[in-house]
């Protein structure tokens, strides 16, 4: 099971696509400047009702206990998050 599955059949709308950084890279590889950015959002926190189909019991406790801060540490440590940011020039 991939990424894209997974976002397919339980994040987002059938047909959504994700890349990982490395896969970002060698579709923006013919560009003469590319920079990149993960950003952690309130969906790598358990903020909000991201994605409809999230719904039950452990997923209410998950976002009541989660815990944050060790999210953003990681997100910035290991360029984790839901949102890679491109900035590229032809």
């Amino acid at each position: 099971m991939g990424l894209n599955h997974i976002y397919d059949q339980y994040l987002e709308s059938p047909g959504t696509k994700a890349y990982t950084v490395s896969e970002a890279k060698k579709m923006f590889s013919q560009f003469s400047s590319v920079n990149m950015s993960v950003i952690c959002s309130s969906g790598d926190l358990l903020y909000g009702e991201a994605g409809q189909r999230h719904r039950g019991i452990l997923l209410s406790l998950a976002k009541k206990l989660w815990p944050r801060s060790v999210v953003k540490w990681i997100s910035k440590r290991f360029n984790f998050g839901l949102y890679l940011l491109i900035e590229a020039k032809k």
